[in-house]
């Protein structure tokens, strides 16, 4: 079932843009087996999914989505499994191979999401610094970052660490919701200092501008241009 079928129904009930997530390429290629298939080359299935997550995020956008966030929790799990970076490196090409069949145009429309993982009141890579990750994300060649913080133990260093990679003409929407924290709603007060800061003469200096929003729920998220919003 494709994306769209989603974004369709929560339109019927959403009085405000809708913003859609769609799986990574990067994801569903792991659904391939190591062993390879010997009717279906991994190369075929490569091209294949290629050309169907490019649909997936197309057939939102002509749908209406406010925007559509690729999904790409397995970023830091890629180097949990593989430490020396290239099976991240192949993860951050294969989504670039579905971005750049979309125009630049519609690209300021479609962002990238990263967390450590939420199910089952336990993540998948929580214990993998950004630092390896960042440098890697900020090469996807979208407008639009939402990097979950509310569980990180040093979120200044991940926030000061993405104002150095952020690019201009990109947004950072900062994630103040731990989804498997009990509480409901969590406000982070460094996310909160950082976003001020930015409206100081330091955010005149660099061009993107940060926007502080929870994702606890990504496909119905609402996009406000109040940094300090936590929905």
């Amino acid at each position: 079932m494709h994306a769209e079928t989603y974004l369709k129904t929560a339109q019927r009930y959403a009085h405000r843009p809708v913003k859609q997530a769609v799986i990574s390429s990067s994801a569903l290629s792991l659904l391939y087996p190591p062993e390879g298939l010997s009717n279906y080359s991994r190369d075929a299935f490569i091209d294949d999914l290629t050309k169907e997550a490019e649909r997936d995020i197309r057939d939102c956008l002509n749908a209406g989505a406010f925007c559509v966030q690729v999904d790409f929790t397995e970023g830091r799990l890629a180097l949990k499994l593989d430490p020396s970076g290239a099976l991240l490196n192949t993860f951050i090409e294969l989504n670039n191979n579905v971005l750049e069949r979309i125009s630049p145009g519609e690209r300021q429309k479609i962002g990238v999401h990263t967390c450590p993982g939420g199910d089952h009141d336990s993540t998948h890579s929580a214990d993998v610094d950004y630092m390896g990750l960042l440098p890697a994300l900020f090469r996807l060649k979208v407008d639009r970052f939402y990097v979950q913080l509310a569980s990180e133990p040093d979120r200044r260093h991940v926030l000061n660490t993405i104002r150095t990679l952020l690019k201009p003409g990109q947004m950072l929407f900062v994630g103040v919701t731990d989804p498997i924290n009990p509480k409901v709603e969590v406000r982070s007060k460094c996310a909160t200092e950082y976003s001020k800061r930015q409206s100081s003469s330091q955010l005149n200096r660099w061009e993107p501008r940060t926007i502080v929003g929870s994702l606890r729920s990504p496909t119905t998220h609402r996009l406000h241009a109040k940094p300090l919003s936590p929905r």
